[in-house]
């Protein structure tokens, strides 16, 4: 049964993967506005923010531009599973001895490789703006965990809004408020500039911890029980999110 399940999920992202090939414009589209905000706050706006470090502005802000580059992408998983549904191909897979949860896994899976090669593209526009790191290559490996664990929660996130969707827009529109988020919290500013209770609200949700925990691990030093938070909001949010989805999705297809 496991192994039919896995063929089957290959099989379907494969689909979903040729589906992204034959439209590389999403990729690029997704990783547009992150690398208009880096150009934005480095060259416009970063002279003027003291962020009491050494490090570059670009360096500070790279991490909390890396989660906005995420929470942009998942918003075409929604709208793919919102057209897949409208379309019938549900009802089609339903038909045919395929597992399924495999179809909501392809999408998951695609929305990961998807956002993994956006990430890579604002991480190359950040070694042009002056981006240094000196961390290690377990560090780098870290970071890439923690990146792909906010993407899977936040993929989950987005299955849910395709499946209860009733428009296009609706689809996607769930993704504004997390793209918003990181700009309240560490990513761009010190949380100690913010008047007393925005600065408990940064300081107190997870995209402070999960900046504050690849920021330590790019400079290379020790990142503390900050991370062990990060982790636990991320697998939090992943159980949650993927046990309201399963439970959507067989709702709809019953």
């Amino acid at each position: 049964m496991t192994s039919h399940a896995l063929t089957d999920t290959r099989v379907l992202t494969g689909r979903s993967l040729r589906h992204i090939l034959r439209s590389p414009d999403t990729i690029i589209t997704t990783a547009v506005t992150p690398i208009a905000l880096m150009l934005l706050f480095v060259f416009v706006l970063g002279g003027a923010i003291n962020t009491g470090s050494d490090a570059s502005y670009i360096t500070y802000m790279l991490p909390g531009v890396l989660l906005i580059t995420i929470a942009s992408g998942i918003a075409y998983t929604a709208y793919r599973l919102f057209l897949d549904m409208q379309g019938g191909i549900f009802e089609r897979f339903q038909s045919m001895p395929i597992a399924r949860s495999s179809v909501l896994w392809a999408h998951v899976l695609t929305s990961l490789a998807a956002n993994l090669v956006s990430l890579a593209l604002v991480i190359g526009v950040a070694l042009l703006l002056g981006f240094r790191t000196g961390a290690s290559v377990w560090a780098w490996l870290a970071i890439a965990g923690i990146l792909a664990l906010f993407t899977l929660a936040l993929t989950w996130v987005a299955v849910i809004a395709g499946l209860s969707a009733k428009t296009v827009d609706g689809a996607s529109a769930f993704s504004y408020p997390l793209i918003f988020l990181p700009f309240i919290s560490s990513a761009f500013v010190p949380t100690s500039t913010m008047p007393g209770p925005v600065a408990w609200f940064a300081e107190h949700q997870p995209v402070t911890s999960i900046v504050n925990s690849i920021r330590n691990l790019f400079a290379g030093v020790p990142v503390g029980g900050g991370l062990w938070v990060a982790l636990a909001w991320l697998v939090g949010i992943l159980i949650v999110a993927y046990g309201a989805a399963i439970a959507i999705y067989r709702t709809k297809i019953r």
